[in-house]
């Protein structure tokens, strides 16, 4: 017997895996990156909507009264977990936890190098210091300060640039904004000739402080972490 495609169609919709209600919930707002409305979380469960509100506000009303470390909110239409406020010192501490140094001489050399030739690759940068920057780029990175930005169309290498953040940190509003230093880098597309970086160990001693070139504050106390 052939089946109607209507009737195959509302089988299909219907074959949602069924999970106790509350446990459910918590398990796909743990992993929401964003805040998801009422209608959203039931098509993800698989429960009405009248239940799943109710569930929603019981679980909400349940995490205050045991006091827990985190409250779930329904915020401009959509639920999300959110750290209570009275732990937020506690979470900066840990998110920020080391973010709070100064970048080093080398991050910042590195950093000049991203912000006035960019998108550049991490092999460029290397050539333009005259020393192996891997590990730098990835300080840079994970303060939030540099971003991948594609890759290179010949030769496939990552390429980076710098994030709004790290434009705010210097307190400029655009990249058009940063000091005059780009006549004392080298032009990069000069060195695509070059056979590696032990004939340019003379622009290891090229520092960012030859000219005022954008200092990288720490990030206040209640800034949120770069990433």
């Amino acid at each position: 017997m052939t089946e109607h495609p209507a009737q195959a169609s509302a089988e299909e919709t219907l074959a949602v895996p069924i999970a106790e209600l509350r446990p459910a919930l918590e398990a796909v707002l743990m992993v929401a990156d964003q805040p998801l409305d009422h209608v959203s979380l039931a098509s993800a469960v698989g429960y009405p909507t009248e239940q799943v509100v109710a569930a929603l506000h019981g679980l909400s009303a349940e995490y205050a009264e045991q006091g827990r470390g985190f409250d779930l909110r329904n915020v401009a239409g959509g639920w999300r977990y959110y750290t209570r406020e009275e732990y937020a010192a506690v979470v900066e501490d840990f998110v920020l936890g080391g973010q709070r140094a100064r970048l080093t001489q080398a991050a910042l050399e590195t950093l000049a190098v991203v912000a006035y030739k960019q998108p550049v690759s991490r092999a460029r940068v290397s050539a333009v210091r005259g020393v192996n920057v891997d590990g730098v780029m990835r300080t840079l990175v994970s303060r939030g300060l540099v971003e991948e930005a594609g890759q290179d169309q010949q030769s496939t290498a990552t390429l980076y640039r710098t994030t709004s953040y790290f434009l705010e940190r210097i307190g400029v509003a655009s990249l058009d904004n940063l000091p005059d230093l780009a006549p004392f880098l080298p032009d990069l597309g000069d060195m695509d000739d070059l056979g590696g970086m032990g004939d340019l160990g003379d622009l290891g001693d090229l520092h960012v402080e030859r000219t005022s070139e954008p200092k990288v504050a720490e990030p206040h106390p209640a800034a949120a972490s770069p990433g």
